[in-house]
């Protein structure tokens, strides 16, 4: 959903909420309190409804709220329940395979590193697959570069140990 903000109506004196979209300062503040409590603080990449097939026999398939951040996917059973939150690092997916779509819905299946598969749908214009994708990358990304920056600095002599590479006692 998305938070906006306009200026009052004439002899208004502050902002109301109308329709669901509009906040009055304390009712902005509180949501942004909430959304910093739910993510833990992290950035907030993309939230909203996104069905999960359930693993049972029936494999009916289930709405539930879902919040991306830059490290994982938080899947919550409503918007309002958010104490029963189920978190998937993104450290914990190994791709995103879109695996069908359909005039209404995309289908997509998370492959964890431990070969569990959860298969999801979404309406084709929420495009929740392609930002779990993007999300995915570029966690591996910043992944790399700090282990590269880790072995360059492990890798990197002391300056006693380039005074004794040169030939110099120190």
């Amino acid at each position: 959903y998305f938070l906006s903000v306009s200026a009052p109506a004439a002899g208004s004196s502050n902002l109301s909420p109308r329709a669901g979209s509009f906040f009055s300062q304390p009712r902005l503040e509180e949501e942004v309190a909430r959304m910093k409590k739910i993510t833990d603080g992290a950035q907030v990449i993309k939230e909203g409804v996104l069905e999960k097939r359930g693993d049972n026999l029936l494999q009916l398939w289930k709405k539930k709220y879902c919040v991306l951040t830059r490290d994982s996917v938080g899947l919550f059973p409503d918007c309002q329940t958010r104490s029963r939150r189920k978190e998937l690092s993104l450290q914990q997916i190994r791709t995103v395979d879109c695996v069908e779509r359909t005039g209404k819905y995309i289908y997509f299946t998370v492959v964890t590193t431990d070969n569990k598969e959860m298969d999801f749908r979404c309406l084709g214009e929420s495009c929740w697959n392609s930002a779990i994708t993007m999300a995915l990358i570029e966690f591996k990304n910043r992944k790399a570069i700090q282990t590269f920056k880790s072995r360059q600095e492990s890798e990197t002599p002391s300056p006693d140990q380039q005074e004794k590479v040169l030939g110099r006692s120190p």
